[in-house]
């Protein structure tokens, strides 16, 4: 599990849960991996737009899921 921010190769350490309301049904939810160096800048872009919903710490599951999207 790598952070998504670009050009991080980090490992990731959280999951960032979003949705964008305009495009998305209220019960989904997008997921943004972050490193702990990445965590604040990730989840500032989404919350000033609204679209943050939770952060949680990564999960292995999560890996599989994400390959998925």
């Amino acid at each position: 599990m790598i952070c998504s921010a670009r050009g991080c190769t980090a490992p990731a350490s959280f999951e960032l849960r979003w949705n964008n309301p305009k495009l998305h049904t209220p019960d989904r939810r997008k997921t943004w991996l972050a490193c702990p160096e990445h965590r604040d800048s990730l989840s500032d872009f989404l919350r000033a737009r609204g679209f943050l919903k939770e952060i949680v710490p990564a999960s292995v599951d999560e890996a599989d899921s994400a390959a998925d999207r």
